[in-house]
């Protein structure tokens, strides 16, 4: 039998709506919304508000925090939606081990689209600077187990439905 979602990763790139997506899953899906932004150490936000893009090594401890945060809230008995963005199948991997059962919601967006929306977004520390950087670090999860695609670029009731549907149906099946 195929594993069970026990919690979801809405996932991609600065400025494709992880926020917003994971906050209407959160409340479709009865989840607990788990902002990864948050969770950035002080160096990290540093970093990145000055237009430097992070390590493999600056993100290992907030994705390894975030496997925590993951499992405290399935602990507790609620469903966890996280926003991460979540970019290389290894960041994707450490969060699995934490938690087998993670489905992955991956918001494509196109780049100009993304460096449009993150330039003209207010009072976030990501410079639309970093957008190129986290293109050519991301890893599309498009062969991965338990993920689905979802063209960013689309409304957001749109988007949610989408995943809202797969999230339904995957369940279903892997409980049958």
């Amino acid at each position: 039998m195929a594993e069970q979602i026990r919690g979801i990763v809405v996932m991609g790139v600065a400025g494709c709506g992880k926020s917003s997506v994971g906050a209407a899953i959160t409340a479709l899906y009865q989840g607990r919304l788990i902002e990864g932004d948050a969770f950035h150490p002080a160096a990290n936000i540093a970093k990145m508000s000055a237009g430097v893009p992070l390590t493999d090594e600056d993100r290992h401890g907030w994705l390894c925090r975030l496997s925590e945060e993951v499992a405290a809230v399935i602990a507790a008995g609620e469903r966890p939606v996280l926003t991460c963005s979540a970019l290389r199948k290894s960041y994707r991997d450490l969060l699995r081990q934490g938690e087998p059962g993670l489905a992955f919601v991956f918001l494509d967006l196109a780049r100009d689209l993304a460096f449009e929306r993150v330039a003209t977004r207010p009072g976030h520390f990501m410079p639309a600077s970093l957008i190129e950087s986290q293109y050519r670090t991301l890893e599309p999860p498009h062969q991965e187990q338990l993920t689905l695609a979802v063209d960013a670029s689309l409304p957001l009731e749109a988007i949610v439905e989408q995943a809202v549907h797969w999230l339904q149906e995957t369940n279903t099946t892997n409980a049958a």
